[in-house]
């Protein structure tokens, strides 16, 4: 393919290392494209690192869904990430409508309200998250498939619960709550305190559940891709990081506020191939 698809996928490497990793052990007919969806995603939720403030990310956001509704093709060969995109999309007759409900899911990035509650968390989970693994699968596939949907549901909120532990120190300092806000104030724990740094038992026993839910979910999708095709089960590796994160809960949970260092690339590449090897 297109130096598109190479630029898309180093951009891949340098915002999200382990949707990059993950996408190592897709057969390689259909890496670059896996790599071009991942590489969206990830250039989309580095649009609140990029700005100052949300209407120049709301203007950034609303380029992509005019591009992705037929407006503003003409700069589409211009971006790489974009290029790769819709290079994709067409390959395997995907649809494009589940990335604009991703936009529209990451404006919540862009502000500063908190995460209501675990409903309203899985649904941003699943848009923004879990989609990128039913994407993967579609490709795998050949083309549009319901059959990994269980897997991609469960994963993409596993993944974002635990993400979100690992930086909640960082996005708290910014005055950001991406986890339920009903599950800490059910254990007494204000919203106010989490903004101050304020730790407490109540608020570790907060994340402890939240942690717990994660695991539920994991558990799920692990279940779910057991029962998959073999073709199908590459686009769920990120399950092995999912899963390492979860048993290193106990340190995140320790020092809640702490900003925790990376994991080493080449642990988690080496987990993803071990997984795969399994996963056969």
């Amino acid at each position: 393919m297109g130096s598109s698809f190479e630029l898309a996928a180093q951009e891949l490497r340098d915002l999200d290392r382990d949707r990059f990793s993950a996408s190592l052990v897709i057969p390689s007919e259909h890496r670059a494209a896996v790599q071009a969806i991942f590489a969206f995603s990830a250039e989309i939720a580095a649009v609140r690192e990029r700005v100052s403030e949300p209407v120049p990310g709301e203007i950034r956001l609303q380029w992509w869904v005019e591009a992705l509704e037929g407006e503003a093709r003409g700069a589409i060969s211009q971006n790489p990430v974009a290029d790769a995109l819709f290079k994709t999309l067409e390959t395997y007759a995907l649809p494009a409508g589940p990335l604009v409900r991703l936009l529209a899911a990451r404006r919540f990035d862009l502000y500063n309200d908190p995460m209501p509650d675990i409903g309203q968390f899985e649904g941003y989970a699943g848009e923004t998250v879990s989609v990128l693994y039913q994407y993967a699968a579609m490709i795998l596939a050949g083309g549009a498939t319901d059959k990994p949907a269980d897997a991609a549901g469960h994963l993409g909120v596993a993944q974002a619960l635990i993400g979100h532990v690992r930086a909640f120190g960082y996005n708290a300092s910014r005055g950001q709550l991406f986890l339920p806000l009903a599950i800490f104030k059910a254990h007494g724990v204000h919203e106010a305190d989490i903004y101050a740094g304020r730790d407490s038992e109540a608020l570790r026993a907060a994340l402890a559940q939240i942690v717990d839910l994660a695991r539920v979910h994991a558990d799920k999708a692990a279940s779910a891709v057991v029962a998959l095709d073999a073709p199908l089960k590459p686009a769920f590796a990120s399950s092995s990081l999912v899963d390492a994160d979860i048993r290193a809960a106990d340190k995140l949970i320790a020092t809640p506020f702490a900003q925790h260092p990376a994991p080493s690339p080449f642990t988690r590449l080496l987990s993803v191939i071990w997984w795969s090897l399994r996963a056969r």
